[in-house]
């Protein structure tokens, strides 16, 4: 999975979507339930670095995929809703923007 470009975004994509999980997670109990901070001080700092690491791999697939700037607008933008990457991935793959074809060395 790891080994193509693709397979990075995907998995970057769904880790993006579960780090947002935590941090949600984390933040209901920051301010509802124990006014604990804790989930916030572990899932903040990892969900930071997935993001940043969606967005320089979303970056670097632009070209080797040959995104337009629509596209490459959208992916981006998925990364800002809790969950957009994951729905970003699916509506690429489906649309063959995640073709491995096209996918230049």
């Amino acid at each position: 999975m790891l080994s193509t470009p693709i397979g990075r975004f995907r998995l970057l994509a769904l880790a993006e979507a579960v780090s947002w999980a935590g941090l949600l997670i984390g933040m209901f109990f920051k301010y509802v339930v124990v006014r604990n901070e804790i989930g916030v001080q572990i899932f903040g700092p990892i969900h930071g670095a997935i993001f940043v690491g969606y967005v320089v791999v979303t970056l670097a697939l632009r070209n080797r995929q040959r995104w337009d700037n629509r596209i490459t607008f959208f992916a981006l933008l998925a990364s800002i809703p809790p969950f957009g990457t994951v729905v970003f991935e699916r509506w690429a793959s489906r649309q063959g923007k995640l073709d491995l074809q096209t996918t230049t060395a």
